[in-house]
Formats: C-alpha cells, structure tokens, sequence
C-alpha cells in the first residue's frame, strides 16, 4: 500500500479518535452540570467556526460567489425541510414543559433533535478528510501539520456537538459513539480525496458551505429561541459571556489555520 495512503488513513482516523475523545472529557468532566447555561456557548462556537472559519475559506477558494451562496441557500432550505418533515426534526421538548403529551413524548421527541447536528458535523468531518488528503499529496509535512491544525479547530466544534445532543436528550455513551462514528466520515473524505483529488477539491468549498449551513440553522433557529426565554438581564449577561467565550476559543484554535 502507498505510503501517503496509509499516512492519510492514520491521520484522519487519528484526528477523529482524538478530538472527540478530548471534548467529551472535557464536555462530561466540566460541562455536564451546566448543559443547559452551556448551550450560550455552543452557539458561540457554532456560528464563529462556521462565519469566521469554514466559509471565508469556502469563498477564499476562487469558487464562484453566486454559487457559494446558493450552496448556503440550498443547504439551508434543505435543513428547514428535514426539520419540518419530521425526518430529522430538531426541537428542543422537555418533560413537565406545561403540554399536554403522554408520559415520555418530550423525551423522545428532544432525542430527535441530535440527529440534525449529526449530519453537519458528518459533512464537515468529510470535508477535513479531503483536505488532509489533499496535503499529503502536497507534502508529508504539510499533511502532519494540517491534521493537527484539524484537531484543534475540531476540539470545540465537537463541544458544542456534545453540549447540544445532552442538550436534546442523548445519553453521555451515544453522544460519545454517534459523533465517533461521524468523526469516521473523515476517513472516507481522505480516501476520496487521494484517489480523485482534482474532482474532489472543486467541491471542497460546497461541502464546506452546506455544512455550514446546517450550523448556522440550528444555531439561529433552535438555540437562540431557546435562550430567548430566559429574558431577564441576570439571565442575558451570562448567555453574552458564553458566546464571546466560544467565539474566542475558536479564534485561538483556529489562529493561522
């Protein structure tokens, strides 16, 4: 087997294991008493990775403009839709919230709500595979410093992953095993990107976009809402503190990458 292949299948699997692995210590260990005060903080991270991060270097690309957007667009309509059938509803229930529903629809509808941040974090793990792919190809070293570069920028990602599906419902073991599983996705991205590379980076902007897309969505239209009904300034000045936080510990992770 080529070595840069099994570089590639080392540093995307290696990358995966370790950044999920690192923020669901720190999530379960510091964060899991405070799920709720720490959904500030995923919207923080979110909507930074996303705006500050993955789609700047989507339109840094040379892609057309108009078509970025329309990604954005489409892959928005797309989350609005999945949501509005059902298929992977993302709502935020909880028991005792005043409805009237039989014992355990709260839970089981909450435990929906993971499956939506599954599927951008899944194209997003995709994505990073690609471009690992891409920098082996390149050069060894650059491939080594781009999977570690990875893992920092995916550490409070996940974090914000791991805040939300508590958040909705999952236990600590499939919250742990669902986004393991996505980070597998990575592998599959390096794979495709070593053996068709120059099809597979003209795409890189757009998965890059509609992955944001999803981000973007579940921040806006379910986690703010959510924070919306705690109004009071007691409340507000801590939701402010959590989203600078996580808007500044993307910003420092993901310094020069």
């Amino acid at each position: 087997m080529d070595p840069v292949l099994i570089s590639i299948l080392l540093a995307t699997t290696v990358a995966g294991v370790v950044s999920i692995t690192a923020a669901a210590v720190f999530s379960f260990t510091l964060l899991s008493k405070v799920v709720e005060r720490m959904v500030s903080l995923s919207v923080g991270i979110m909507l930074s990775t996303s705006l500050l991060h993955a789609l700047p270097e989507a339109f840094e690309s040379g892609a057309s403009a108009r078509s970025l957007f329309a990604t954005l667009l489409a892959g928005l309509l797309a989350f609005f839709l999945l949501e509005k059938t059902a298929i992977l509803r993302h709502s935020h229930h909880h028991e005792g919230d005043g409805h009237h529903h039989h014992h355990g629809h709260d839970k089981r509808e909450a435990g929906k709500a993971g499956w939506m941040i599954l599927v951008g974090d899944g194209m997003h793990n995709f994505t990073d595979g690609i471009l690992i792919a891409a920098a082996f190809l390149a050069n060894p070293e650059l491939g080594l410093v781009t999977g570690l570069a990875i893992i920092a920028h995916e550490i409070p990602q996940e974090i914000g992953d791991f805040i939300v599906l508590l958040n909705a419902g999952f236990s600590r073991t499939r919250a742990y095993i669902y986004n393991l599983l996505c980070s597998l996705l990575a592998i599959a991205g390096g794979l495709l990107g070593y053996y068709t590379l120059d099809r597979a980076s003209s795409l890189i902007p757009y998965v890059l976009v509609f992955a944001s897309s999803g981000f973007i969505y579940i921040a806006v239209s379910d986690l703010m809402p959510q924070m919306q009904r705690r109004a009071t300034l007691r409340e507000t000045i801590p939701q402010v503190l959590l989203i600078a936080l996580g808007v500044i510990i993307v910003l420092f992770l993901t310094r020069g990458h």
